[in-house]
């Protein structure tokens, strides 16, 4: 049986100005396929590729597979639906499948707006696609797919959902297959070195009210550290990979197994090869702040911490809780460590003001991180936000749900402005690194790898990628009128998936007393244990 595995080409100039990054679901999908069996595995990177419709449809044609797999997550999920309505022109009894979060959740939505996908797999993807490919190749599909958890399909004119599947409770055991990927095409511009996402938890004991990650991974699990570090070391050795960046959402939640993580990484003398970096709570920096220089030593260079997303700007649903003198002090504790701070503000609320996003520049200035990021506030459709925020969300084109394009519009002002406001704090704020920081503040790999971030903000606005600024005629506060987002105003909620979010909201408004407060990330003031067979931490 051929299967392709195909990655949707979209681009939105966010993170992708900081480099090419290796789509790892294929490696970890693949590995799991190869342990059952399944060798004619092929990959297509239309996204790094940049593969127009009409040359994924000549690969998909020379290939012919048996199954064509896709994934996406909420602003690729167009993208991700054109390539399987390609797949359908040239290879009609290719079974068409697609997975990811937003397909995940969304599920009523994308069957209703792409009918010629023939089926969806919910959740993590290992298990439940070696059972689903294992079916098709036994005969047994379509018939058996109600026996096959975890799966979405149509049933006429009917959308059916069978049951949840389990997550995947040993980690350990899944052996990514990372020789499908284009290695020489992955690159991290601040250091020009190739790069690697690998994952060492999954899951995050937080059950935050704007986020995704805990509702699709469910619990909380993570990996054995020195299973992680094989993985490292192999990507080092076979791949060349000379930074990685840890795939979860907080990796220092379990600080016993992070240190191991760190430890092992000293013990087998990769620091000298391969440097990664982290996102991380402010509350993790203050409580490891005597670890820091080992997770220094470790090869960890590069921070990025969720500082004010919401004090600032009186967001009570959301109940970060981070003190604006814990920011700093974070801030203050990694550079005295000599690792690199990227401070994360999340802006675009309908509450968002000239006053308030002059203050999160203030701060950046204050604080004085070595990079910031003011990234659009992006209210996922599956979060419990998103039906909170009601007739406020205008705009239901899940292109631009891409943290760079403001799907919220603010009361104080329009989407041109804030768009202005936001650029005009990145170029106050670089202008400054760029003339009296980077060029002149310590010696080595810092002023290397500083002078690298700047080349890449540089190249990503030279060439008009950043923030999407080409596209929607951003040329300077002088065009600010004329931006156009290009909001598709046709896109709209379908009737099966609002009737699904209808029955869902009946069934928590009857269990709400019942249920314990939902805290966002940082909303607790305590750990999680550090006890291996800690599954959830205790939420304040």
């Amino acid at each position: 049986m051929r299967i392709a595995l195909v990655h949707p080409n979209y681009h939105s100039g966010g993170a992708e100005i900081a480099g090419s990054w290796p789509p790892a679901w294929v490696a970890y999908l693949a590995g799991s396929l190869r342990e059952a069996g399944f060798d004619d595995i092929h990959f297509i990177d239309a996204m790094t590729n940049d593969l127009s419709d009409d040359e994924l449809h000549d690969r998909l044609q020379e290939l012919a597979p048996d199954v064509v797999g896709c994934t996406a997550i909420t602003p690729s999920i167009y993208k991700a639906e054109r390539v399987l309505e390609i797949a359908k022109e040239v290879c009609p009894d290719a079974v068409r499948v697609l997975g990811g979060v937003h397909a995940t959740f969304m599920y009523k939505q994308v069957l209703s707006e792409a009918p010629w996908i023939d089926v969806i797999v919910r959740g993590e993807g290992e298990e439940i696609f070696v059972e689903l490919i294992t079916a098709i190749d036994d005969g047994r599909w379509p018939k058996a797919r109600e026996t096959i958890k975890g799966l979405a399909f149509r049933e006429g004119e009917q959308i059916v959902a069978t049951q949840a599947a389990p997550t995947v409770k040993n980690l350990d055991a899944i052996s990514p297959d990372w020789s499908l990927l284009e290695w020489e095409k992955y690159t991290y511009v601040p250091l020009g070195v190739r790069v690697a996402i690998p994952n060492m938890a999954r899951g995050c004991p937080f059950t935050c009210s704007f986020c995704s990650q805990w509702k699709f991974w469910r619990d909380y699990r993570i990996r054995d550290p020195k299973k992680v570090v094989d993985e490292i070391e192999t990507l080092v050795r076979d791949y060349d990979i000379g930074f990685f960046i840890l795939a979860d959402e907080e990796p220092t939640i379990n600080r016993k197994k992070f240190v191991a993580f760190c430890e092992e990484l000293i013990a087998r003398g990769l620091p000298d090869k391969v440097k990664w970096g982290i996102n991380t709570r402010v509350t993790d920096i203050l409580r490891d702040e005597k670890l820091l220089p080992l997770y220094r030593k470790a090869g960890l260079v590069h921070v990025s911490l969720g500082t004010e997303a919401a004090a600032q700007l009186r967001l009570n649903r959301f109940n970060k809780e981070t003190k604006i003198e814990d920011n700093r002090r974070a801030i203050e504790l990694l550079r005295n460590a000599d690792i690199f701070i990227e401070a994360q503000f999340i802006v675009g609320l309908e509450n968002e003001t000239a006053e308030t996003l002059e203050e999160t520049y203030q701060m950046a200035r204050s604080w004085d991180p070595d990079l910031a990021n003011w990234a659009m506030y992006t209210p996922w459709p599956f979060s419990s936000l998103f039906q909170e925020l009601g007739d406020k969300v205008e705009v239901f084109d899940f292109s631009k749900y891409n943290f760079v394009t403001p799907i919220m519009k603010p009361e104080a002002m329009d989407r041109g402005e804030l768009l202005d406001r936001v650029m005009n704090n990145y170029r106050r704020f670089y202008m400054r690194k760029a003339l009296f920081h980077y060029p002149w503040r310590g010696t080595g790999f810092r002023r290397r790898y500083l002078l690298g971030c700047l080349k890449a903000f540089l190249k990503a606005g030279f060439q008009r990628k950043f923030y999407d600024l080409g596209k929607v005629n951003y040329w300077g506060p002088q065009s600010k009128k004329s931006v156009d987002f290009k909001f598709d105003k046709s896109r709209r909620i379908a009737t099966a998936q609002m009737d699904d979010w209808k029955a869902t909201a009946d069934r928590k408004e009857k269990l709400r007393a019942a249920r314990a407060e939902v805290k966002a990330c940082g909303g607790s003031t305590q750990q999680m244990p550090e006890n291996e067979d800690a599954r959830r931490a205790p939420i304040a």
